[in-house]
């Protein structure tokens, strides 16, 4: 499980910062790549990586803001020139089924694969075998969503060493004991698999924010998420314009992060006010405050530990 930061920016591309679009690839747990956000020119960005638009099979928009979307109607497109043929499905605020489909239509683009649009409102949004997502919706001057991307507990490790004391040797009879809650031997002998199976291995967290002011109602959301994506449109000093603009500051992220015991936390969506000069200035306001913080740029890949 990684991320893969496509598009860092706010508002306007510059020429260090792409717009918003991260990438959380999922290839050895689900085979799959999820998006979110796809600011104009992602899919340039994405040839740049190692990501296979033909492995991206969910896409999830926070907001319809411009530099959150305008990337879609061509990704989209080319999907079907790079051996897509499965679904996708685009999760998104109320009006991304009408932008997607229009843009679709005018410009006479037809897809070689099912397209699955769904529109969210906040609350659980996907429950599938590895993973559940939950949207909540955010403070921003038009509807923005934050996603929770929670992965399943995974079953622990069968105790091999106390099967072999008992006389259990490996074979059939192993899977078994993971798949029952209790089996009878052929020597009928009974076996229990909550004696058998070590403890399970929390599943990871991972919360995405779209654009928004920070609000203490966030904590429970973030709450405990492995990693944390918050925007940091503005440094501390721009408090009262990231109010105006419903944006949020380096330090007011930091402060989230550490009010909500996250584990680490990444800055993303910089004003493009800021040069390269300014990112050390960025990242040790938030330090401050959450020692535990980074400060993606472009390209920026991201690893998320396994639990053990």
């Amino acid at each position: 499980m990684e991320l893969i930061f496509l598009g860092t920016g706010a508002g306007v591309p510059s020429k260090e910062r792409n717009v918003s679009s991260v990438a959380l690839t999922l290839l050895q747990e689900l085979n799959n790549i999820w998006l979110f956000d796809c600011g104009e020119a992602t899919q340039h960005q994405i040839l740049r990586t190692s990501i296979k638009p033909r492995k991206i099979n969910k896409i999830f928009i926070t907001h319809l803001h411009g530099d959150h979307i305008y990337g879609l109607p061509g990704l989209l497109s080319s999907r079907s020139f790079q051996a897509g043929d499965e679904l996708l499905t685009v999760y998104g605020p109320e009006g991304i089924e009408e932008f997607i489909l229009t843009s679709l239509r005018i410009s006479g683009t037809h897809l070689t694969y099912p397209l699955n649009i769904v529109e969210v409102t906040e609350g659980e949004i996907l429950d599938e075998d590895k993973f559940t997502v939950h949207a909540k919706q955010l403070d921003h001057a038009i509807q923005s969503f934050g996603y929770r991307v929670v992965e399943k507990d995974k079953p622990g490790e069968l105790l091999v060493h106390k099967l072999k004391e008992i006389g259990i040797k490996p074979g059939p009879i192993y899977r078994e004991i993971k798949e029952n809650e209790m089996i009878n031997t052929i020597d009928g002998i009974q076996l229990y698999q909550k004696d058998l199976i070590g403890p399970s291995k929390k599943g990871r967290v991972i919360t995405i924010l779209g654009d928004t002011r920070m609000q203490k109602e966030h904590i429970p959301f973030v709450k405990n998420s492995d990693v944390l994506i918050h925007e940091a449109t503005f440094m501390h000093d721009k408090v009262d314009l990231a109010r105006d603009y419903y944006h949020s500051t380096n330090t007011q992220a930091a402060a989230l992060a550490a009010e909500g015991g996250v584990k680490q936390l990444i800055l993303t969506h910089v004003s493009s006010r800021y040069q390269q000069e300014d990112d050390p200035s960025i990242l040790s306001e938030a330090r401050e405050i959450f020692q535990a913080t980074y400060l993606a740029k472009d390209f920026f890949e991201f690893k998320i530990d396994n639990h053990n």
